[in-house]
């Protein structure tokens, strides 16, 4: 498989690639699905794993924005690739795609990536999911019913009723493996919020269980703490976090540039010179500033904040997937783990 020159892919196999949207579902009353038409020739670049994501470019008031979201279909068992876009109170890519995206839209998508799969194991499967986070969570929970054997249970917390994303999905499923799967729905105006105490609970006696958690981070926050309460092994606990780059960056307050590393962006056509704070990575540094580079997970496994050296050294603290060797070798870095040493060049692709 060839490598094509210009943007990377997160697998390192080419571009973005325009795909078709072939259908748009509205789930509830502020999030929609998007189902990608992808050609035969771009069948085995656009295979995937359940739980993988697609990493979308977007055009929004002539700004290019990058946004990832988890594939909520299944592979082999439908057709087209499926992403629910839920809106963020100003939210520019979700609003933009919530409201422009239509049957026939063609959307920039580079191909998918990501680690949070299901492991190839016999042990029963439980599952926490908040809010917008059962997207890759259902595509998990749906191959391993038509793969496995193995007994699932889904928690599942929402603000409200209406709020329930593939609620008809879940009830059929539930219909389909009566005995196997178990589904508890909790839902904060008539539950209250989901606590450590429940997560015990609702593992009961499954601690040698496989654990997925995906959702807004004070749900998983508690789900951990109650996991760690049973003194779950670190091996069985598997996570998912979603941040939103539409989240403005906390002031860290003054930073220390008496290190003399020093990056020279260039972004959308223009450059900018950044002092790095000792430590700092190239995005901290350039979000510091105000540029809004692309950038996803922060951890080093989506791929969505590679830019290419092009002067200087780079040393990247960590790679958990988000960049290939061959890709590194050519001058890619992800920036999200990125420190400069000395003065350095960075161009994020266009």
């Amino acid at each position: 498989m060839s490598v094509e020159s210009g943007t990377p892919s997160a697998q390192g196999t080419g571009p973005y690639h325009r795909l078709r949207v072939a259908r748009v579902i509205e789930e509830t009353h502020d999030s929609k699905s998007i189902v990608l038409d992808v050609p035969s020739e771009l069948a085995e670049r656009f295979a995937y794993r359940a739980g993988q994501f697609l990493t979308f470019r977007v055009e929004v008031a002539d700004q290019r924005l990058v946004r990832c979201y988890s594939l909520a279909s299944a592979p082999g068992i439908e057709r087209g690739h499926k992403v629910t876009v839920k809106r963020v109170v100003d939210g520019r890519a979700s609003n933009w795609l919530n409201d422009n995206v239509r049957e026939g839209s063609e959307l920039e998508v580079m191909p998918p990536n990501g680690i949070f799969c299901l492991r190839d194991r016999e042990t029963p499967i439980v599952l926490f999911a908040g809010g917008s986070g059962i997207t890759p969570v259902i595509s998990i929970l749906k191959i391993a019913l038509q793969t496995t054997s193995r007994p699932v249970k889904l928690l599942y917390a929402n603000r409200d009723d209406r709020s329930i994303l593939f609620k008809e999905e879940l009830a059929g499923l539930l219909r389909e493996h009566p005995g196997r799967l178990e589904i508890v729905h909790r839902l904060d105006d008539v539950h209250g919020f989901v606590d450590a105490a429940l997560v015990v609970q609702e593992v009961g006696p499954r601690r040698d269980a496989d654990f997925y958690i995906c959702g807004p981070g004070p749900f998983m926050d508690v789900v951990e703490s109650g996991l760690g309460s049973l003194s779950i092994g670190a091996d069985q606990i598997f996570i998912e976090r979603f941040e939103s780059p539409d989240t403005p960056m906390a002031d860290a307050g003054p930073v220390d540039t008496s290190a003399g590393n020093r990056v020279t962006v260039l972004l959308d056509g223009e450059e900018t010179e950044i002092e790095l704070g000792e430590g700092e990575t190239i995005l901290a540094a350039a979000r510091r500033i105000g540029l809004e580079p692309p950038f996803a997970c922060e951890e080093a496994y989506c791929g969505c904040c590679m830019a290419k050296v092009v002067e200087g050294e780079v040393e990247m603290r960590m790679n958990d997937g988000g960049i290939n060797q061959l890709q590194i070798d050519r001058g890619w870095v992800l920036t999200c783990q990125g420190l400069a040493k000395g003065k350095v060049r960075v161009e994020y692709p266009d």
